[in-house]
């Protein structure tokens, strides 16, 4: 490729969409080799262990190549597309001179400019090339090399190969980027012990796959008649009955969530069943309300507007831990998270600042927000920073169960299915829509006495809906 031509093409680099992600899947290609892209064109639509994102193209072009298959699990920071924008937008100067045929071990390339990428996504580095390691090799060799003078200099002979040892027990530094080091550590793999097949030596993630997988090749070729001490079986999968899913994306970081939060916050769940006859009566009324025409009116509504009332009786439920200052932070705002499921997995999604929403504003940001989430376009930002969450496992007709808090959050509020009861109303047994709540709470931030006080107020409202005035 000559100059001209390298000065020609801009390779996009995979952004960080999120905070602090370090890969996506390319989930479609919305452009093909040879398409015209434009300045703020969608050229792909990714997924992060966040959310499905449609990534824009930065300058205008000709698609000259797509870099990855759809599927593919890409590291931040690597060219996903490369296009020719010689008809658009100015070339960068070429390098002031033609590169050198070998560089000298001890010196240094000078590294070129930084690209702009994505508004708000930072900048990366505009060639994967790498410049030439000051690592211990080279200071060794440039000591020897200082030693040998020395001696020459006095007079002294020193056979040429004796600073050649030197070298040999300085452990080298591995090449790899940050990603691949990560799943090295949480592998347990020794990235001195990887063979690189990435350029200019640099270690892949294949590589740190393939170093975990020589218990295999070892186990195919056995003893030749070591009989009665059989090697452990390589696992064997019928395909015709079984079918693997790989676990990434939305549903990885749920699954890794959620093991960190139960086996870090000390859960504890206490239930109420509750009479929401007038609550379910309210609703319909809310319908036939020209101030929610055009809404969504349900009783995840008034069950979410519950909730905001009783946290402002009880505020100190609103809160999350500070492990490394050992402290409470209480917060004044409720950031009310909605769980929702998607074809991509489970997804909290929230309202910021809940409590200062009107009924209607808050009906209106419960649709736009369920309404983003099965259409799979929820952003990353929607689902940063709850305090709290409710779920509502009655729409699947389950009576209630034991939720597990979302990370960094006091409590969640799990909702059963609204079922006709037979109940006791004014002494006597009449069937009464009844349900069955559940708060689950953090029992560092949160007492039984308070879980117990904000159980108690949300079921109270429900019961007598006309609490949210006399309460609010």
């Amino acid at each position: 490729m000559t100059t001209m031509t390298e000065a020609s093409v801009r390779e996009f680099k995979m952004p960080d969409v999120g905070e602090g992600l370090t890969e996506a899947e390319i989930l479609k290609w919305y452009v093909q080799v040879g398409d015209t892209v434009t300045d703020g064109q969608v050229v792909c639509e990714v997924e992060t262990a966040k959310a499905a994102v449609e990534l824009p193209i930065p300058y205008d072009g000709v698609v000259r190549e797509l870099r990855f298959a759809e599927g593919t699990t890409v590291d931040v920071g690597t060219a996903i597309i490369a296009v020719d924008v010689s008809g658009g937008a100015a070339p960068e100067p070429a390098p002031a001179a033609p590169a050198e045929p070998a560089p000298a071990p001890a010196q240094e390339a000078e590294p070129k400019g930084r690209t702009p990428v994505l508004v708000g996504y930072g900048v990366a580095v505009s060639s994967t090339k790498r410049r030439p390691r000051k690592g211990p090799e080279v200071a060794v060799a440039a000591a020897a090399q200082a030693v040998q003078a020395e001696l020459n200099g006095h007079g002294a002979a020193v056979p040429a190969a004796a600073p050649a040892p030197a070298p040999a027990p300085v452990k080298e530094r591995p090449l790899a980027k940050p990603p691949v080091r990560k799943l090295a550590k949480d592998l347990g793999v020794d990235l001195t012990l990887v063979t690189p097949s990435g350029p200019d030596g640099v270690i892949t993630r294949e590589d740190v796959h393939a170093a975990v997988a020589p218990a295999e090749p070892v186990a195919e070729a056995p003893a030749p008649a070591a009989v009665s001490a059989p090697a452990p079986a390589v696992a064997v999968y019928d395909s015709a009955r079984e079918t693997r899913i790989p676990v990434k994306g939305v549903r990885k970081a749920t699954a890794q969530a959620m093991i960190g939060s139960a086996f870090t916050a000390p859960h504890v769940t206490e239930f109420v069943t509750v009479d929401v006859t007038r609550t379910m009566k309210l609703v319909e009324e809310l319908k036939q309300d020209k101030e929610f025409q055009g809404l969504r009116v349900n009783p995840l509504l008034l069950i979410a507007k519950a909730l905001l009332v009783a946290i402002k009786r009880n505020p100190e439920v609103n809160a999350s831990w500070d492990e490394a200052a050992q402290e409470i932070v209480l917060k004044h705002y409720v950031n009310l998270g909605i769980a929702a499921a998607t074809p991509r997995g489970l997804i909290v999604p929230n309202i910021k600042d809940a409590q200062d929403k009107t009924l209607p504003q808050l009906s209106s940001a419960l649709g736009e927000l369920v309404t983003t989430a099965r259409e799979g376009k929820t952003s990353p930002a929607a689902m940063q920073g709850g305090t709290v969450t409710i779920t509502n496992v009655g729409v699947f007709g389950v009576d209630t169960g034991t939720p597990i808090l979302n990370p960094g959050e006091s409590a969640i509020l799990a909702v059963g299915a609204i079922k006709l009861q037979p109940w006791v109303h004014k002494g006597k047994v009449k069937p009464r829509q009844v349900t069955t709540l559940a708060l689950s709470f953090d029992h560092r931030l949160v007492d039984g006495e308070l879980g117990s006080k904000v159980l108690a107020d949300i079921a109270a409202i429900l019961e007598q809906p006309k609490r949210l005035i006399s309460w609010a």
